[in-house]
C-alpha cells in the first residue's frame, strides 16, 4: 500500500486546520497558499472529506472549512479511507484469484497481519496526537 498524493495532501490540509482551531473557517485560498498545495486539487480532497463528514464547508461571505468534530476524535484512519478507500496489503490476492491461482499466495497470512497492524495504528492516531508530536 502506498499512500497517494491526495491523501497526502488532505492530511497536510486538514492538520491545517486543526491547527487554527479558532472557530473560525478557512478559506481555501489560504489553506492552499499555506500549504503549498494547488488550490483546486486541494478544493477536490476538501469536497470528499466533507462528504464523509471529516471537515463542514460553508458558503457565502464567511464560508469556508472547518473541522466537524474535535481534532482528537478524527482518526488517520478515517482520513486514508476518506481518500483512498480501504486499507490493503493483498494485492497478490486479487492477482492470482483473477487467474484461479489463489492457493499460490504464500503470504497471504502476511500481508493479512500487516493489514490488521496499519489499520490499527491508524485507527488509534488522531490528529491531536500528530499536532501533540510537531510542538
Amino acid at each position: 500500500m502506498q499512500l497517494t498524493k491526495g491523501v497526502e495532501y488532505g492530511i497536510e490540509g486538514i492538520l491545517y486546520l486543526a491547527r487554527r482551531d479558532d472557530g473560525h473557517p478557512a478559506m481555501i485560498r489560504d489553506i492552499s497558499r499555506a500549504t503549498a498545495i494547488p488550490e483546486t486539487f486541494l478544493s477536490k480532497i476538501f469536497q470528499r472529506l466533507a462528504t464523509k463528514g471529516l471537515i463542514r464547508s460553508r458558503r457565502g461571505f464567511r464560508g469556508g472549512f472547518r473541522l466537524a468534530r474535535p481534532a482528537e476524535r478524527i482518526t488517520l484512519r478515517e482520513i486514508v479511507e476518506a481518500l483512498q478507500g480501504p486499507i490493503e496489503f493483498h494485492r497478490c490476492l486479487d492477482h492470482l484469484r483473477a487467474r484461479g491461482r489463489q492457493h499460490r499466495c504464500h503470504v497471504k497470512r502476511v500481508f493479512r497481519k500487516v493489514q490488521r497492524k496499519v489499520a490499527s495504528i491508524l485507527e488509534q492516531t488522531t490528529l491531536e496526537d500528530i499536532l501533540q508530536a510537531t510542538l
